[in-house]
């Protein structure tokens, strides 16, 4: 795939990913388009507004592709995100047949598309997904870097501790 249209698809999600920070949400954004460049939906983290453990920005976003397309099968479609997904939403990646993932930053704590787990290429799974990693991979890393200090540096200290 031609790299300027993986960045240009990745600043739609990071612009998503603002839209969830700005939320008080984790800021992690996803974009799912077809080969033609159309956008078929857009998602950012929404667990806590949404009172959702499953509404993660991915999940988001293919809840809403899968209503415009009235398939749950989203084949040929690729999916970015500025996050490396978790196992939850790699495997539904899996389950709705996503043709390619694109994400910016790896998740060594939780990643499941090559850092902990690798479940969107698992060939004992019956679809595998192609990866395209480290698209904007600073940007993405930074913004979700920068929501966490943030939010570290607002976290009362606790008794007795200056």
């Amino acid at each position: 795939m031609d790299s300027t249209r993986d960045e240009k698809f990745m600043d739609i999600a990071l612009d998503e990913a603002r839209l969830a920070e700005a939320a008080g949400e984790v800021p992690v954004g996803a974009v799912i388009v077809d080969d033609a460049g159309s956008i078929f939906a857009q998602g950012f983290n929404q667990p806590i507004s949404l009172h959702d453990p499953t509404a993660h920005a991915e999940i988001c976003a293919m809840r809403t592709a899968a209503r415009v397309l009235g398939n749950y099968r989203l084949t040929g479609l690729t999916l970015y995100c500025t996050m490396e997904p978790c196992v939850m939403c790699a495997g539904a990646m899996v389950h709705a047949r996503i043709q390619r993932l694109v994400f910016g930053a790896a998740d060594p704590r939780a990643g499941a598309a090559g850092s902990i787990y690798d479940v969107v290429r698992d060939t004992r799974l019956n679809h595998q997904v192609e990866i395209a990693a480290g698209v904007r991979e600073r940007e993405c890393r930074e913004i979700v870097q920068e929501f966490f200090e943030k939010r570290r540096s607002e976290e009362p200290s606790p008794e007795g501790t200056g």
